[in-house]
């Protein structure tokens, strides 16, 4: 396991995620200030993918400088100032989460024994069709 790389990883997702992020702050706050030009960031942001953050704020950047730039600034506020907890939430979550998925697992395997039981409790419980016959 290379865990360098993982981590590198990691990062380049969660870099693209808060560019996301930032994008639709400046679009929400361009909604109320300047209409025509959150029209123009969205057509943008849905003909340039959002998947790879840096790939989009340079085509951005190419054509609204202004936009990219105030779209980096964003991004980086947000990543100040959720750099603190992030790693402690994020060994939490996995934590909680794995722990809900073991339980509903055990519970899933825990129904299905019992289920099994009961009807192979069934199955020997069942009379025969000659057991109704009278005895001779």
């Amino acid at each position: 396991m290379d865990l360098k790389r993982i981590a590198k990883d990691t990062s380049t997702v969660l870099i693209s995620y808060l560019t996301f992020q930032a994008v639709k702050t400046v679009l929400n706050q361009l909604r109320e200030t300047d209409p025509p030009r959150a029209y123009w960031l969205n057509a943008f942001s849905t003909k340039e993918t959002l998947q790879d953050g840096d790939a989009y704020l340079t085509a951005l950047l190419a054509e609204q400088g202004d936009l990219a730039i105030r779209i980096m600034t964003v991004r980086q506020h947000i990543a100040e100032e959720i750099s603190e907890f992030l790693p402690e939430m994020v060994v939490t979550g996995i934590q909680q989460a794995n722990m809900e998925h073991r339980r509903q697992h055990l519970e899933r395997m825990t129904q299905l024994g019992d289920a099994e039981d009961v009807v192979e409790a069934e199955l020997i419980q069942e009379p025969s069709a000659d057991s109704d016959a009278p005895l001779d």
